[in-house]
């Protein structure tokens, strides 16, 4: 039933393959909700007593069991696609697995048991709700893709996937990392009624967005080719396959930031117990790409629905900005137009590097595949170096970083 309302081009394009194959996946993965609700609640913990290190890197996880099961599990199941499913089951064991010992090292791992006539359970449901709807806009547009994408061409819902395996490792890496990070600082400023350092905070996370949001949107979009072939082009995947999905992978590389910028703008909110106003703007944002969806696929197909995802982003974190503007709360002060140049000059330096060091499409087929993941990761690291250095070069303070 599910799979029939959320990938209903399936039913109706009478795939019964398909659709059994998508029930087959479904029913494997669905204990991952149960297991990332967990992994999700002993990493609240952890950031709230200040250990942010194990929940940030927690999210890594899913990406590396997705790729080592795809690359050394598909060979010894019958249906060679399941391993992805396997490897969603997996990483929710191996995510909740890995917190519970640092749970466990501060005595803090719960003892769970149901009561909801706690004081404190109903006032958490009272401010999650809304909360929950705030945050995942981004993966509820996210879902209507793959409704409208079912309806395309065979293949479209594997390239929008691919697209975003990569789209969400700089995302989980750095604005997920930031968000985590700021939210008790913001909790414990407004609660002593600094709003100066409030600002200050939200100022200094929005800046690191930009600091690694633009040079990752770039390095996707430009290597957005060699970065499918290198990961996914073995098997039954076609240069065809590659290339479509590379299309989608830059279009929603142009709204990394504006993704970055959700997460670490809502804490904002969330800090002043205001779980309703991003909501408010949640739902505008998930109206507009829903529109934009409709307006873009007949043109641009599964692209389209990328390029829809990434606008609304940019479209929410807009309003949140603009909220906490007329709030107060925010005050991002001066210099800006400094910041933003030397950001320019470093990206400029870094995209060129890239494209002198990156071969051509023709050349990635032709490499085996630790050849690609070599080259690939040499040239990753050439370029965070290169706009690294060329950010000290222009001036910039690594130490307003670490602050």
């Amino acid at each position: 039933v599910v799979i029939s309302v959320f990938a209903a081009g399936f039913v109706y394009n009478n795939e019964v393959e398909k659709l059994a194959l998508a029930t087959d996946m479904l029913r494997l993965t669905f204990p991952y909700l149960l297991l990332i609700s967990m992994t999700a609640f002993s990493g609240a913990i952890l950031n709230s007593y200040g250990r942010f290190a194990v929940p940030a890197f927690t999210p890594v996880l899913l990406n590396l069991s997705l790729i080592l099961c795809a690359v050394f599990l598909r060979e010894y199941l019958e249906t060679p696609v399941m391993a992805l499913a396997w490897g969603v089951l997996i990483a929710g064991v191996a995510q909740l697995t890995f917190q519970l010992p640092f749970l466990a090292a501060i005595q803090l791992l719960p003892n769970p048991k149901v009561d909801f006539k706690d004081e404190g359970v109903r006032k958490i449901f009272v401010l999650m709700l809304p909360a929950l709807f705030g945050v995942s806009v981004g993966q509820i547009n996210l879902l209507l893709d793959t409704v409208l994408a079912s309806f395309l061409e065979t293949g479209s819902l594997s390239w929008l996937y691919y697209s975003d395996r990569l789209l969400e490792l700089p995302l989980a890496l750095f604005g997920i990392t930031i968000a985590t990070v700021i939210l008790p600082s913001l909790s414990r400023e407004h609660a002593n009624e600094s709003t100066e350092e409030f600002s200050k905070t939200l100022t200094w996370a929005m800046r690191l967005v930009f600091v690694f949001g633009i040079p990752c949107t770039l390095a996707l979009a430009f290597l957005s080719e060699s970065l499918i072939t290198t990961l996914f082009y073995q098997g039954e995947m076609t240069k065809r396959d590659v290339s479509m999905a590379s299309l989608s992978l830059m279009a929603y590389a142009l709204g990394l930031v504006g993704h970055m910028l959700v997460k670490v703008l809502a804490p904002g909110y969330f800090a002043r117990q205001d779980t309703t106003t991003p909501v408010r703007y949640g739902v505008v944002a998930l109206v507009s790409n829903m529109v934009l969806n409709l307006l873009l696929v007949w043109q641009f197909k599964h692209m389209g629905l990328a390029l829809a995802t990434s606008l609304s982003a940019f479209l929410n974190a807009g309003l949140l900005f603009s909220g906490l503007l007329r709030s107060g709360r925010l005050s991002p002060g001066t210099g800006w137009l400094a910041f933003f140049l030397r950001l320019i000059f470093a990206n400029a330096v870094m995209l060129g590097l890239l494209v002198l060091v990156t071969p051509s499409a023709d050349v990635w087929f032709s490499f085996l595949l630790w050849e690609r993941f070599a080259v690939m990761l040499l040239i990753c690291a050439a370029g965070a170096v290169t706009y690294a250095a060329s950010l000290v070069l222009a001036g910039y303070d690594y130490r307003e970083a670490l602050r």
